[in-house]
């Protein structure tokens, strides 16, 4: 069987321009290379949501290196990292929790390495631009059979800062990690906090958002109510969303990450 040429992705809140620059930038030293922009619509700044982004795509995904950058500190003191995973994946970008969601559902990470040779770098760094300059010259090298190791010096990657969820006698508490594109809210939480804050829920249950004094069901498709209707559902990724059947929960409740939202039961 023919060896599979090397697989990099690129997921970025660049924009399709600057984006494109990045992937020259890996086909200027890997010309084989398969390169597959996942997203260049990442909301700029939202690490968060580019973190779940990562998390649920890049388990469907080639083995390969995957380069993330969602990078409001770029140019400061912050590392840049490359992260080994169990499936043998190498993920790229900056340490500032990004990663570390998608390399817990790649194997977990086996080892980390700040990007700090210049070998495996461009010749000139600028401030402001390190998607091109760091981190995709360092993926492009890493999928031409550069080890994780030679890249500079052991890290150990920071997590993702987001709050936990809060789960009381009848009460869930979990804050949004981001607005998707329909305007759902995804939460820091799944079924098994909703479960132990109500015990077993029935699709068709009603909830409510505490401050709102709106009835919201629990329902398995967005279907489950009527356009326009709000819901709470288990999103493709195992993760709970705020929605509105057709429309926008955003707007409906007037809230967005990173605010905090608490799931009570409905008023009779």
């Amino acid at each position: 069987m023919p060896q599979r040429p090397p697989f990099v992705s690129l997921a970025t809140d660049f924009g399709a321009a600057y984006t494109g620059i990045c992937a020259g930038v890996v086909y200027g030293i890997v010309p084989g290379a398969t390169v597959l922009v996942l997203s260049d619509e990442i909301t700029p700044f939202a690490v968060a949501e580019g973190a779940m982004l990562l998390r649920q795509a890049l388990p469907y995904l080639p083995v390969g290196v995957h380069v993330g950058i969602v990078d409001p500190g770029v140019g400061t003191p912050r590392r840049p990292i490359a992260i080994e995973t169990g499936r043998g994946d190498v993920l790229v970008g900056p340490d500032n929790g990004l990663l570390v969601p998608a390399a817990e559902a790649l194997g977990g990470a086996v080892r980390a390495h700040v990007l700090e040779d210049p070998a495996y770098r461009l010749p000139t760094v600028s401030a402001s631009f390190h998607g091109r300059d760091i981190f995709s010259p360092a993926a492009a090298h890493l999928a031409a059979g550069v080890a994780v190791a030679d890249l500079g010096a052991p890290a150990e990657p920071l997590p993702l800062d987001v709050a936990s969820p809060v789960v009381g006698e009848g009460e869930l508490t979990a804050p949004i990690l981001y607005t998707d594109r329909f305007g759902s809210l995804i939460l820091n939480a799944g079924p098994d906090d909703l479960a132990a804050a109500f015990g077993p829920l029935e699709h068709g249950a009603p909830l409510e958002v505490s401050g709102r004094g709106e009835r919201i069901t629990f329902a398995e498709t967005f279907g489950g109510v009527a356009p326009g209707e709000p819901l709470l559902w288990v999103d493709s990724s195992g993760l709970l969303g705020l929605a509105v059947n057709q429309g926008s929960a955003a707007d409906r409740f007037g809230m967005r990450e990173p605010a905090v939202i608490t799931l009570r039961p409905a008023n009779s």
